[in-house]
């Protein structure tokens, strides 16, 4: 039987940041680990596309370098290390600030004591334009308006599971929708007084 690789799912920064509930669906050792979002997305990737803002060498033998990609909602964080040698040498290669597209595994760490944190494990970092920039934002939305209305309907069993979870504050999300979209709105009116 031949195994497909897992859509990679587009969500923003913010709802990434906020996602903390990471599962297994069975107790195979090679099962799939997946990161339940608050809007419902069931992540075992994620491609996100924003600014790559900074980057910089982790620890003394630096095999590891630790990034920011930012999109209109926060900040991605994305660990690439000697497992990753495409993804950290592309990584190495590229200039910031530039837009860059990340396709990776969602990493949650739940230290004993303090908060947990997430980060991207990526398997893929390419340049991107600008104009690619803006349809993963609009494809973004999209994506999570999905999501929002399959919350609202209360039917999907992974919209249910996030929602007992994390007891998602649906206008919060619209309302990131709102702001990210505005971005949009903003950088092509900045285009426009450019010309």
């Amino acid at each position: 039987m031949l195994k497909t690789r897992e859509v990679a799912k587009r969500l923003f920064a913010k709802e990434f940041n906020a996602s903390n509930l990471s599962y297994k669906e069975s107790d195979d050792q090679y099962a799939p680990m997946y990161l339940l979002t608050p809007t419902g997305a069931k992540c075992n990737r994620i491609f996100v596309v924003g600014t790559l803002t900074e980057k910089y060498e982790v620890g003394s033998d630096s095999d590891m370098l630790r990034a920011r990609v930012t999109d209109p909602t926060g900040a991605f964080v994305v660990y690439t290390s000697q497992y990753q040698p495409e993804a950290a040498q592309a990584l190495t290669d590229i200039e910031a600030p530039s837009f860059v597209a990340v396709i990776g595994k969602p990493n949650l760490y739940k230290p004993q004591d303090g908060e947990a944190m997430i980060s991207i494990r990526p398997e893929i970092i390419l340049p991107v334009d600008g104009e690619t920039r803006d349809m993963w934002v609009r494809d973004a939305i999209l994506a999570t308006t999905d999501r929002l209305k399959a919350l609202k309907a209360g039917e999907d069993p992974d919209a249910k599971k996030a929602m007992e979870h994390y007891n998602t504050n649906v206008d919060e999300y619209k309302e990131m929708l709102q702001n990210a979209a505005k971005s949009l709105k903003q950088l092509e009116v900045s285009v426009v007084n450019a010309k």
